[in-house]
């Protein structure tokens, strides 16, 4: 062979990259721990022991409240001994853990637990441990460890309130009742791709809610999964996400793990990018924005591609800004896919008043200032303001009105309100890009409205009206600088 040729087999990279630790979860049911030490930190340790099924000693002459408490609880199998540990006591122990702050105490509690065979670890003295706790996610018989090797166990508890967020509660019961099926199932299915094929299936299901009574049953009578390139997918299902106004700190929980789990996400153009940076990286992205006086898509095709994209098996989100179930067209969405047989459930949002107020610190329904609160749409099926819109009503003085996409009706709204007696210097606020860095206010009087929205705002336009508003002008004050550009009544003119 010409020496400046070789085989691919010549070189084969590492399966795994270097590790900092080896995560390694241990079965310590009906096995003896050890605690040595009373304190808070003792405590937080012996709880873990405990819930992971361990018969837990504790020896201490003094406790603190924390591990007194737990001592005390029914059922924990925890027992404590009001006195030092000795050499003996580490017998036929699987794991010892000791909170000392002594050198020479730590140094000896490690070197009788490594004689009796335990795994040891001393509380923040990783020189005499020989294994270390991370921060843990609970979803039993689920468990994720996640481990900083030391280094930074703040960012550990960070990454676990991220990970908290994306799993469901309900993903505890579907592990559970995994546990129940794999016998049946094995039966069931002796080939290794149907019960592959079966599993995963399992796997989509355990992220779309609880598991009911009769799951269990309906999954072992269910048809046998078929297999080769004839097989038909699954119907698939669609869900309406709300997205909120902008900033992706505003989702629920429910709407991120709708984002993780789609398959394609069908987006308007007010979702932000931080929104769809959270959504699964597989997943196909696309954009079916509406937007006034702009190229749109139509209603009827955004429809028609939500029910082929669930036919062929897809999970599908549908993510539209604020609430899907304020002037979202979100009615329309769902007869058409209940017409087609499609499931579909929806995730609420933060709408656009809810993040307005929250923005400016104002309650829309202070008691000493309103009644009631409207949100109505300053933009109708062809542009203008709708035709039914009780004036008479909104003209009321004990109200809070929010209008949404009215930039261009401003004027309109204005003059109609105070034809019917609305105070001219009733407060205003305008707000655009809401929720987001490059969000921009305007502050005034209903007189001054008509000429606030001349070449100020060029996106879609939150008006808000009424007494409720009276303090804004010092919310825009208090605004974060970085965050906000704020317009005045006088400049908004100019």
């Amino acid at each position: 062979m010409p020496a400046n040729l070789r085989t691919p087999s010549e070189a084969t990279p590492a399966r795994v990259a270097p590790l900092a630790r080896l995560p390694v979860f241990l079965d310590l049911a009906g096995k003896r721990a050890v605690v040595a030490g009373g304190n808070e930190a003792a405590a937080w340790k012996a709880e873990l022991l405990a819930a992971a099924g361990a018969q837990v000693h504790v020896f201490a002459p003094v406790l603190s409240d924390t591990m007194a408490a737990l001592l005390a609880r029914d059922g924990t199998n925890c027992w404590h001994h009001a006195r030092d540990w000795v050499p003996g006591d580490l017998s036929a122990t699987a794991i010892a853990i000791a909170a000392t702050a002594d050198d020479t105490a730590a140094a000896a509690f490690h070197a009788a637990a490594r004689a009796a065979g335990a795994a040891v670890n001393v509380i923040d003295r990783p020189a005499f441990c020989t294994f270390e706790l991370g921060t843990i996610v609970n979803r039993s018989p689920v468990v994720i460890g996640i481990s900083t090797a030391g280094a930074a166990p703040i960012l550990g508890q960070a990454i676990r309130r991220r990970i908290e967020t994306l799993l469901p509660p309900a993903l505890s019961a579907w592990a559970a009742l995994a546990k129940t099926l794999r016998a049946g199932i094995a039966a069931r299915l002796p080939d290794a791709a149907r019960r592959r094929v079966f599993w995963e299936s399992f796997a989509e299901r355990a992220f779309r809610g609880p598991p009911s009574a009769d799951t269990a049953a309906s999954l072992l009578a269910a048809p046998l999964p078929a297999m080769g390139p004839a097989m038909v997918p699954a119907m698939g299902h669609v869900t309406l996400v709300g997205a909120g106004p902008g900033d992706a700190e505003l989702l629920t929980l429910k709407a991120m793990r709708a984002l993780q789990a789609a398959d394609v996400i069908l987006f308007d153009d007010l979702v932000s990018d931080d929104v769809l940076e959270l959504a699964r990286r597989e997943a196909k992205r696309m954009l079916v924005g509406k937007r006034g006086g702009r190229p749109s898509c139509q209603q009827h095709e955004i429809n028609d591609l939500m029910i082929k994209l669930a036919r062929q098996g897809k999970r599908v989100v549908r993510l539209k800004s604020g609430d899907p179930m304020i002037f979202g067209r979100a009615g329309e969405e769902i007869a058409a896919l209940h017409a087609a047989g499609i499931s579909v459930d929806v995730v609420p949002g933060i709408t656009a008043a809810l993040a307005m107020a929250a923005s400016l610190g104002v309650s829309l329904t202070h008691r000493a200032h309103a009644q009631s609160l409207r949100l109505i749409t300053g933009h109708g099926q062809h542009g203008d303001l709708p035709p039914t819109l009780d004036w008479q009503g909104l003209a009321d003085p004990a109200s809070t009105l929010i209008f949404y996409m009215a930039g261009r009706t401003a004027p309109q709204i204005a003059q109609r309100l105070m034809a019917l007696g609305l105070a001219p210097e009733t407060p205003v606020v305008l707000m655009e890009a809401l929720s987001r860095p490059e969000e921009r206010r305007w502050t005034g009087s209903l007189a001054a409205l008509p000429q606030a929205c001349t070449g100020q705002f060029t996106g879609p336009v939150l008006i808000g009206i009424g007494q409720a508003f009276a303090v804004a002008s010092e919310s825009v004050a208090l605004a974060p600088a970085p965050r906000r550009r704020a317009a005045t009544a006088s400049n908004a003119a100019s």
